[in-house]
């Protein structure tokens, strides 16, 4: 048996256990709507993802190479949001 690798946003969903203070809760309620807590909370999670994923392959290129400026750091995130809205996939979770 193969286990199958997946990208972030992909693969069939699973069941996890989840704890948040009720203030948020009742916040994600109000705003999602009714029935659309689980995907408030998976956009919010992969959003967080995808930035740490930039973090740490701006924390690589500077160990490498020297300091990134503020302007090409903005630059990189704007290319790393054109780079993965046209491939409409995520890197593989590590």
């Amino acid at each position: 048996m193969t286990e199958e690798t997946y990208g972030i946003g992909e693969g069939p969903a699973t069941r996890v256990s989840l704890s948040l203070p009720e203030g948020t809760a009742e916040a994600i309620r109000a705003r999602a709507g009714k029935g659309e807590f689980s995907a408030f909370i998976t956009a919010a999670v992969e959003r967080e993802l995808r930035g740490r994923i930039l973090d740490e392959y701006l924390a690589d290129y500077e160990q490498r190479l020297g300091p990134v400026s503020e302007k090409a750091r903005e630059r990189a995130r704007q290319v790393f949001d054109e780079v993965f809205a046209e491939e409409e996939r995520w890197p593989a979770a590590s």
